[in-house]
This record gives structure tokens, C-alpha cells and sequence, in this order.
């Protein structure tokens, strides 16, 4: 039976939320030629949602003016007991993050939507080598307890990046990411740390981009797209077979889609929504155009059998699985994003450590910024010629502290970027690491510690030695060097 209003769930914050949240990147699109969308009629497409129960809005600073619209929208429900859910995403270049920078960015929104408390605030970083995203959050964190804003969310992390925010303190309660019947990354290792530390995903790109529908079901290939959004999820489509393999998956969805009395649209929700850890899907808030409303509400009047289950499971397998983690598309190769690669969303990702030449010969050497390498007399990284190496690496943030005190795992994540971060200032990539060591306080942590290591070097295959060190000092529990080779050219 369909329901009149999508059903509901409480995050970890205490924050309720529509299970269906409608996204409003179309505005983006719509406001591509320059011209601005009337926020008063913006609003009264999104009144209407907010009136049937699809009262959660979900939107990011680089939305064209969507946070302007919804918070027109938020003003007519002043004298209201209860009132729509504003997320929004703040998406900074990478570069310092002060308390002065995050404060702008937070409140840049605040005055946007017309609030004094933001929702949903959630933080989307470009690269995890430059390690400003963890003062970022810890500034977020502080800007919560003062109560501008209500839960604090993440977009687009792994799970070895999300389980280091958590051991480092930050109250996450929400990740998104993309996670659909073609891209099943999310239902991995990040749903198990979910469920395991009470974090909600919110899944957007359920739909592939409107690919998961029976307008597709049985049509050749396309052989142009034109459409941002579909450009990127065709990409998502033939890096995980291509499209045979996808129209026997639609054939499936579209199987139990007719079983049921349904689209293949509410399969493919109801299959995401299907996972524990999942609190929301994202859907397309259509302003002044076509509205699936009713359509949409219907991916809660069934539920997945065994049977579609095993349908869809035998699918999967004549798949690839679209490779990495969730966010992966941002970060590294293949790149899945529309443009291939991050030049569609940054000019470029400044080092996060500077270089300095060598004052005894040629070449140079790596500066992190510690207090400790002038005292204690020692480089990050030094190159000459075609080797870089990496000295012993722990978990000291840039302000001298421990990360993630305790939790050897997290440590080697964090580790691992200051590496892959000092290589890369040395004109080298982490591909280029022939050579690591690793060092455990104790023994038994070797586990997460060389799981760390096989996310990084799983196709890599440097040569390592892991020993036990025993004396490593106060909270540190690991420490890494590593030896990389180059091209004499870069």
C-alpha cells in the first residue's frame, strides 16, 4: 500500500528527516546561462513538495541560488510548529582551514537560507593529502557546540576516512555518497563502519542519472550525451561492464518492477533503501517542471523478496564492480566525475607541504611545518635525483597533536596521506614507492594497520618490512617511512 507521505527517519543528532530528500542541484543547471531563478516562484515549486511531505531539502553552496530559494521557503513557515529540513554542503578549495575561513564559510550559509542554525551542514573535501580537512571539521565541530549548526555531515568519504574523522572526535551523524543499483561500493566496508559507529548514508544517484528507468530498458547505446548529469553516470555505466551487462540488470529491475506493480525506478530506490544503513535517498526536486511525486511514494508500497534478491544478485555478477570506495571518483583514477578528471570543479590542488633546496647538494627537501623538524634537525622527505625518501611518519596533525589517539588504524590512514602528500611536493607520486616500513607500538594492531596499507598499495606492491617497535611515544601506535623512485624528468 502506498503511503500519503514518505515515511521517516531520526538521525543519531536527533534530527527527523524525510526518507525521500529532495536534491535541488537542477537549479545549478538551470541557472547555467546566468539568469537567476525568481525565489519567490522557486519557492511555491518547493512549497508544494514541503506540503505533501517531501520536506527535506538537500543543497550545497555551489547550487546556483537553492539556498536563497529554500530559505524564501523557510520564511513562510515562520509561524508554523514544525518546518521544512535544510542540508546544504559547504565545498571549499583546498588551503588552510583556519577558525576565521570555516566561520565564513558556515555562516555564508546561515545568511543564505535566512537561519541561525544550519540543519544539516555537510563538508566535502577535494584530497585527503592535504590535511586541512581535519581542522575543518574540528572547527565545525566547535561552530556546533556554539549552535550554528544542528548535525554535522560528510559528503563523498571512504571508509578509512570517515572511521579517522570519528577516532579523531568529530560527532559525524551523515555521509553521502552515491550508491545505486549499478554503483554498489557503499553497501562494502563504509556500511559496515556505519552501522557499526551509528552513521546514516544519505544515497544520491540511486536513479544513474534517470539511466535506471524504462526509457532505457531495450534502447541502444547512446552514442552522445550532452546532459552533464547523465555524461557522468554513463561513465559509472561502462566502467562497470558497459552496456549489455546494464540492460540485463534494467531487464531484472524491470522483472520485479512488473511482479510488484511498480517502476523500475521505485526497484532500484526500495533496493538502496533496503540497507540498514541507509536513511535517505536523494531525488530531483523538479521546480516548474514535471513532478514524480506520486510515483516516487510507491518505492515504499513493496518490499524486495528473496526471490527479487537473488534476480538482481545473479545481475551483479555478470558486472564489474565499480572500483575504490565511495568518493574515489573526486580523487583518483578512473575519475567518473563528468569531466574525467577534477578540472571540472578546481584549477588545481595546492601541495600541502612546501619544498625547500638542499643546503649540502643538489636536490631537495620537504617541510610539513612541524615545530619539530628545525628542532630535532630533520626533513619530511628529501629527494636527489630519481629517490625520495620518506622519513618515519606518525600521526602528528599540523598543530602538533595526536590524531586519532589510540586507534592504530585510523593513524595509518592519516600517515599514509602525510606520505603520499610529501611525495607528491618532491615531484613524485605515490605509484613511484618502491620500499616501506612500518613500525607497530603493538603487535596485535597489525591487522588494520596493514589493511590501511593495502587500500594504498594494494596494486602497488612495494616492498615492506613490518616490525615491532614497542617504544613509540604517548598515543602514537604506528609509524611508517617509505622510499620512492622517479623519473629524473618530473
Amino acid at each position: 500500500m502506498t503511503t500519503a507521505t514518505p515515511p521517516r527517519i531520526t538521525l543519531s543528532s536527533g534530527l527527523d528527516i524525510s526518507r525521500l530528500v529532495c536534491g535541488l542541484w537542477q537549479v545549478a543547471d538551470m541557472e547555467k546561462g546566468g539568469t537567476t531563478l525568481d525565489p519567490e516562484t522557486a519557492a511555491d515549486s518547493l512549497e508544494s513538495y514541503a506540503r505533501q511531505g517531501f520536506d527535506t531539502f538537500d543543497m550545497a553552496d555551489h547550487y546556483g541560488s537553492a539556498e536563497i530559494i529554500t530559505g524564501q521557503l523557510l520564511k513562510r513557515f515562520a509561524n508554523e510548529t514544525t518546518r521544512p529540513v535544510a542540508f546544504t554542503k559547504w565545498c571549499p578549495e583546498p588551503g588552510p582551514m583556519t577558525a576565521e575561513i570555516v566561520r565564513k564559510g558556515v555562516q555564508d550559509r546561515l545568511d543564505r537560507l535566512g537561519v541561525s542554525r544550519v540543519d544539516l551542514l555537510q563538508f566535502h573535501w577535494w584530497s585527503f593529502e592535504h590535511p586541512a580537512w581535519l581542522d575543518a571539521l574540528h572547527e565545525m565541530k566547535a561552530l556546533q557546540q556554539e549552535g550554528l549548526i544542528g548535525a554535522i555531515g560528510v559528503t563523498n568519504f571512504d571508509a578509512a576516512h570517515l572511521a579517522l574523522a570519528l577516532a579523531d572526535g568529530i560527532p559525524i551523524a551523515t555521509n553521502q555518497v552515491s550508491f545505486s543499483l549499478v554503483d554498489r561500493r557503499a553497501a562494502g566496508d563504509l556500511s559496515a563502519l556505519c552501522r557499526a559507529k551509528n552513521v546514516k548514508l544519505l544515497a544520491y544517484g540511486t536513479l544513474c542519472g534517470g539511466f535506471i528507468s524504462e526509457r532505457w530498458l531495450g534502447k541502444p547505446e547512446p552514442d552522445m550525451i550532452a546532459d552533464w548529469s547523465k555524461s557522468k553516470y554513463k561513465r559509472f555505466i561502462d566502467v562497470a561492464g558497459g552496456w549489455a551487462p546494464f540492460q540485463k540488470l534494467l531487464a531484472a529491475a524491470n522483472n520485479i518492477a512488473v511482479k510488484h506493480g511498480v517502476s523500475i525506478s521505485n526497484v532500484a530506490t526500495a533496493w538502496v533503501l533496503s540497507h540498514d544503513s541507509v536513511a535517505a535517498t536523494i531525488i530531483g526536486a523538479r521546480l516548474g517542471e514535471s513532478e514524480h511525486r506520486d510515483d516516487n511514494l510507491k518505492a515504499f508500497s513493496f518490499s524486495l523478496d528473496a526471490e527479487d534478491h537473488a534476480l538482481l544478485n545473479a545481475r551483479f555478477a555478470g558486472m564489474e564492480p565499480v572500483p575504490g570506495d565511495c568518493g574515489d571518483e573526486y580523487r583518483k583514477p578512473p575519475f567518473l566525475t563528468a569531466s574525467g578528471d577534477l578540472s571540472h570543479h578546481l584549477d588545481a590542488i595546492p601541495s600541502a607541504y612546501e619544498s625547500y633546496p638542499l643546503t649540502h647538494r643538489q636536490g631537495i627537501r620537504i617541510s610539513t611545518g612541524s615545530v619539530w623538524e628545525p628542532l630535532a634537525g630533520y626533513s619530511r622527505a628529501v629527494r636527489v635525483r630519481d629517490m625520495i625518501m620518506v622519513s618515519g611518519t606518525t600521526a602528528t596533525h599540523s598543530s602538533s597533536r595526536c590524531v586519532a589517539p589510540g586507534d592504530a588504524g585510523a593513524q595509518a590512514t592519516y600517515i599514509l596521506d602525510k606520505i603520499a602528500a610529501s611525495i607528491t611536493a618532491a615531484g613524485g607520486r605515490i605509484e613511484d614507492v618502491v620500499r616501506t616500513r612500518v613500525y607497530l607500538k603493538d603487535v596485535s594492531q597489525w591487522e588494520p594497520v596493514s589493511r590501511a596499507h593495502g587500500r594504498v598499495f594494494g596494486e602497488i606492491l612495494p616492498a615492506n618490512t613490518l616490525l615491532a617497535a614497542g617504544a613509540l611515544v604517548g598515543d602514537y601506535e604506528v609509524e611508517i617511512d617509505a622510499d620512492a623512485i622517479v623519473d629524473e624528468a618530473r
